[in-house]
């Protein structure tokens, strides 16, 4: 039977994962999942693509989400209080406005000395209420789209194989950030013709598949562009209709619940 092996949250857009063994699945994704964005001055949304030392902002957040730590390499880590009350400011989003609230001085001080780059913090307001489009739409904080972002091993190990051909070494999943990852599954790609999943308690609905940008090409580990893979080897296979290259698929949330490692994955219903 297929099964969770990774479970993975990431509180701040565009910063570390958080590993999980267990977490909630609430309407917008994992338990504060995408909740925190770094905007510049602007009110513009900081990301790896631009910015590829987001990737070693390393956020910790207590289970009900009331308090935030910052950490990153050399520099003494930052908590702060999370606002989730204050004045609302506009933010910017792939050229869509939506609102945070900025999370103070505290934060966007540390931020800016570890991304060179004067930063802010903002987060999901309570009356966030974003609608993602798709096959099956959902809601999300500030995930690029999607809420929920899930790949299988058998997907990586395909990739790596046709990476090892043109004379590079394998990458490791941390370069495609999912938030499910999915082992028992041997055809390469299945997570692409699933539609209805119940894991755990929860229930996903397939909405689209997860077309790849430059974040793929930085060290996750680092915080370097390390490129040209996977963007090199995927364009030779894995070409979207819609544009782009795809690996990995998005779903919205159809039913909340819990799900934790080790939890089954079962597929209610398949592509046509």
């Amino acid at each position: 039977m297929p099964r969770v092996v990774e479970l993975t949250s990431y509180p701040i857009k565009g910063c570390a994962g958080v590993a999980l063994t267990e977490a909630p699945m609430t309407p917008a994704g994992l338990a504060h999942d995408r909740s925190f964005m770094v905007v510049g001055e602007n009110g513009v949304f900081r990301s790896q693509r631009r910015d590829p030392r987001l990737a070693v902002v390393r956020p910790a957040i207590t289970a009900d989400g009331g308090q935030l730590t910052l950490h990153a390499p050399g520099v003494d880590a930052v908590r702060i209080d999370v606002d989730r009350a204050s004045a609302r400011v506009g933010v910017e989003l792939f050229g869509t406005a939506y609102e945070g609230i900025d999370q103070g001085r505290a934060a966007a001080d540390w931020l800016s000395g570890v991304l060179g780059a004067p930063s802010r913090l903002v987060c999901v307001p309570p009356e966030h209420g974003r609608l993602t489009d798709g096959l099956t739409p959902g809601t999300s904080g500030y995930a690029d789209s999607s809420p929920v972002h899930m790949l299988s091993v058998s997907s990586l190990q395909a990739l790596n194989r046709r990476i090892a051909q043109k004379g590079s070494g394998p990458l490791p999943m941390t370069r495609f950030r999912p938030n499910i990852v999915v082992d028992g599954w041997d055809e390469p790609h299945t997570e692409d013709r699933a539609r209805r999943i119940t894991v755990g308690s929860a229930e996903l609905g397939y909405a689209k598949l997860a077309i790849r940008c430059a974040v793929t090409l930085v060290d996750q580990s680092s915080g370097a562009k390390a490129g040209p893979e996977p963007l090199r080897t995927l364009a030779g296979y894995r070409r979207a209709a819609e544009g782009g290259v795809a690996f990995g698929s998005k779903f919205s949330v159809v039913r909340t619940g819990e799900l934790a490692l080790g939890d089954d994955v079962v597929v209610d219903e398949w592509e046509g």
